[in-house]
């Protein structure tokens, strides 16, 4: 796993459990501390032992740029946070995070409605793969909430790419109680603290998403649990 900083990240847990139970006994998977200008230095020098890497922020755009070949999905996110080894020594990049919105919505809120807009919390890279995932979901419609709209601009060109209809809105003119109300589903990427003061009025939502799960609960998942809601992380 590649990132700055990835001491705290859980995927060698998930990783490794998941090789064991494939019988995959002589694999491994390590953490690497390496920047985004790091990156293409450091998978170079990587031999014919390598099978692929994960890559994590702040490397995840620059993933896509060293890879030869993408998947629709990376491309339409415009980052990757996974690096598949070829024969010919090249790497094909993927962004499995659309995989993880998505499945986290149908497991725990089902599938949402498509007549509503899907509203995301955030314009960074995780509110790329978030809205490359709503398409996979069949909605048609995204609105991403930030601090300023120009923030949102990567995750508003990924929307488009994906063939979504995007708008951003401005964090401070929000009406958070409206937009719960009329969202097929609230995937929220912003810090847990951030969406703190407005908890309590998305929790009123049909399906909530929290991809913050370190420390979980989150303000938010408490909000919604408290009233009987169900939220996936």
């Amino acid at each position: 796993m590649l990132g700055k900083p990835v001491a705290h990240s859980l995927s060698p847990v998930l990783h490794l459990a998941a090789y064991r139970a494939l019988g995959l006994t002589d694999w491994t998977y390590e953490r690497v501390e390496a920047d985004a200008q790091r990156l293409p230095e450091l998978l170079s020098g990587f031999g014919s032992e390598w099978v692929g890497v994960s890559v994590t922020m702040p490397g995840k755009h620059a993933a896509l740029e060293f890879a030869t070949e993408a998947t629709p999905r990376a491309r339409a996110v415009g980052a990757a946070n996974t690096l598949v080894k070829l024969g010919d020594g090249g790497w094909r990049a993927d962004c499995t995070d659309v995989d993880g919105v998505a499945g986290a919505v149908l497991a725990v809120c089902g599938k949402p409605r498509t007549d509503r807009p899907a509203v995301v919390i955030g314009g960074g890279g995780t509110a790329s793969a978030a809205a490359v995932a709503c398409h996979q979901l069949r909605l048609s419609e995204v609105l991403f909430v930030v601090r300023e709209p120009a923030r949102a601009a990567g995750a508003m060109a990924a929307a488009q790419r994906a063939g979504l209809s995007a708008e951003a809105r401005r964090w401070a003119d929000a009406d958070w109680a409206e937009l719960a109300a009329t969202a097929s589903v609230v995937i929220n990427t912003a810090p847990a603290d951030a969406v703190r003061p407005h908890a309590a009025e998305l929790a009123t939502a049909a399906s909530v998403l929290d991809v913050i799960y370190h420390p979980w609960p989150t303000p938010l998942a408490e909000a919604v649990l408290a009233g009987g809601g169900r939220v996936g992380t």
